[in-house]
């Protein structure tokens, strides 16, 4: 038992991963193929269950095979319907070509969840709040969805995104090493525009900054000047057609 867990602390120093089980078994489908394995692993509860045939179609796999060393290999495993077990995370080449299957895997979910299908999975979570809540006291809990701050691996680790006050923040421990690449820089806006009911219309609360109880005057937080900011510009064809009544209007048949 100390030699496995020993095992499970190198192998996740080694190649990025941390091979504990996720506590949230409720997310998956319980199959026991690599995929199903990767995504039960923990603090890869974010990440979604890429569909085989998904995963087989060479359309969705352009430009890839040139990327990873282990192409064929990562691909094959990727797709197998087993899960690696103790043996094969004692073999140095089976976690070599891992490291190119989680990869590999990484772009493809970039791809995945943008598509009809891997929205509809996002949206699952993004409901149930699996990416967590906005840190932002203000915020009340707003559910945050997850962002990469380059389309590049091994560039940057992933960040959460809030909806209502549009920052950006670091997650929990247990996510600080996925990623952002398996989720890329677009996956908010284009989820929020794939679900526009999602998005939300109301602002954010600004903080207001007190002595004593007092507002302090000329003193406003980022937020506030921004909603300030926000009524004092109106759109160029509100402005054009206040200026010109009958702009807009067809011409008479």
């Amino acid at each position: 038992k100390r030699a496995q867990v020993a095992l499970v602390g190198a192998v996740s120093t080694m190649y990025g991963l941390n091979l504990e089980e996720s506590d949230d078994d409720d997310e998956y489908s319980g199959d026991s193929g690599w995929i199903q394995w990767f995504c039960g692993l923990k603090g890869h509860e974010l990440c979604a269950e890429v569909d085989e045939e998904y995963a087989r179609d060479n359309f969705n796999l352009y430009g890839l095979r040139a990327r990873f060393q282990f192409y064929d290999h990562a691909l094959e495993m990727i797709l197998s319907s087993e899960a690696p077990d103790e043996e094969d995370l004692n073999d140095k080449t089976f976690l070599e070509i891992n490291k190119d299957a989680t990869d590999l895997y990484g772009v493809i979910h970039s791809r995945y969840i943008i598509s009809p299908r891997g929205l509809q999975v996002m949206r699952d979570k993004f409901l149930k709040g699996t990416f967590g809540t906005c840190p932002r006291a203000l915020c009340d809990r707003q559910h945050v969805l997850p962002i990469g701050m380059s389309e590049d691996l091994r560039t940057s680790t992933m960040k959460i995104f809030c909806p209502k006050c549009e920052q950006v923040y670091s997650p929990k421990s247990k996510y600080k090493d996925v990623d952002g690449a398996f989720f890329g820089m677009s996956f908010p806006q284009i989820f929020l525009q794939s679900y526009p009911s999602l998005m939300v219309t109301d602002p954010p609360r600004p903080f207001v900054p007190r002595v004593f109880g007092f507002k302090l005057h000329k003193q406003h937080s980022l937020i506030t000047r921004k909603l300030e900011e926000g009524e004092e510009q109106e759109p160029r064809a509100v402005k054009e057609q206040k200026s010109d009544p009958s702009a807009g209007r067809g011409s008479a048949g």
